[in-house]
């Protein structure tokens, strides 16, 4: 897949996004390094807070994207686990 993946939660309630999320990250290929969670903020805050209190082992830090619509995770390298 590649070094940068993205997932859009546009249309997900917050259950389904959760879901969503958790099931992309068990998949990432190894050499995957950043995943930029699309939330949107228009139409309310609630996935956006989801997304940033989100925690999941493979998350190693989280960064806010350049507008208030995005979150991005760095995820761990496979020998930092």
């Amino acid at each position: 897949m590649g070094y940068f993946y993205r997932l859009d939660l546009h249309g997900h309630t917050k259950e389904s996004a959760r879901k969503l999320i958790d099931s992309e990250l068990r998949g990432l290929p190894p050499d995957t390094r950043e995943v930029e969670i699309v939330h949107g903020f228009h139409q309310g805050t609630s996935l956006r807070e989801m997304v940033r209190a989100y925690k999941h082992p493979r998350i190693e830090r989280k960064l806010l994207g350049l507008n208030q619509g995005s979150t991005i995770f760095i995820i761990k390298k496979p020998n930092n686990k």
